[in-house]
């Protein structure tokens, strides 16, 4: 069973940057699809950016684009999102989910098509 771990939250200000970090362990990172989703309190999860098995292929939700950027690194089992100027409204708990699919270009964008699922990093943009 893969494990996934996030890092990198805490609290930032308005425009600042911010890297998040997902370390996978338990499997091999380039078998699985990769995402970040965020739930904000008394929000539903939502999509925030997605990258493929070969990391070709990446996913942003319009909130973030243009500000946030996926990445994998496959050989140091990592996954992160850099996140650049930060709003309050980027005010989340954020997760990295991962699933194993033979498409090298999926980059899913729904909470149900990921099958494990990190424990979540809180990130809080405030003045």
């Amino acid at each position: 069973q893969v494990q996934l771990v996030e890092s990198g939250g805490g609290l930032a200000q308005p425009g600042d940057s911010l890297t998040l970090s997902c370390a996978v362990s338990g499997g091999t990172l380039s078998s699985y699809g990769l995402g970040w989703f965020r739930q904000a309190p008394e929000k539903a999860r939502e999509f925030v950016a997605a990258i493929s098995r070969s990391g070709e292929s990446v996913n942003y939700a319009d909130s973030v684009k243009g500000r946030g950027t996926i990445s994998r690194d496959n050989a140091k089992n990592t996954v992160y999102l850099r996140m650049n100027v930060l709003k309050p409204e980027d005010t989340a708990t954020y997760y990295c989910a991962a699933r194993p699919i033979p498409l090298t270009s999926w980059t899913g964008t729904m909470s149900y098509e990921y099958m494990n699922w990190g424990q979540g990093t809180q990130v809080t943009v405030s003045s």
